[in-house]
């Protein structure tokens, strides 16, 4: 599976598929984390009904870092792979590729 985690140790391969070397993506994550936050904060307000639970609630998220939403991404908007590619790098299931995981 594709993590930040992994792949910042390999400058080559990360500038390959985002663009970006390692220091230049460590210095777009505030503004990433911030826009992040932005967009959870205006989903709530757009909600119709008053939100009952806190955040994290239902299906949970594979990728769990914004490190690695970031990195997801950046590798698509760079490579811009089929969704089955994609659920394949980054570990997320599709129907198309679940036959795959056996």
């Amino acid at each position: 599976m594709l993590t930040y985690q992994t792949l910042r140790h390999h400058p080559s391969l990360f500038r390959a598929l985002t663009s970006l070397t390692p220091l230049e993506f460590d210095q777009l994550l505030p503004a990433f984390a911030k826009a992040w936050q932005a967009h959870l904060d205006e989903a709530d307000t757009q909600r119709k009904r008053k939100r009952k639970r806190k955040r994290g609630g239902g299906r949970k998220a594979h990728l769990l870092t914004l490190e690695d939403k970031l990195l997801f991404i950046l590798v698509y908007i760079k490579v811009y792979p089929l969704q089955v590619v994609q659920g394949q790098l980054f570990g997320l299931s599709s129907r198309s590729s679940q036959h795959l995981d056996s």
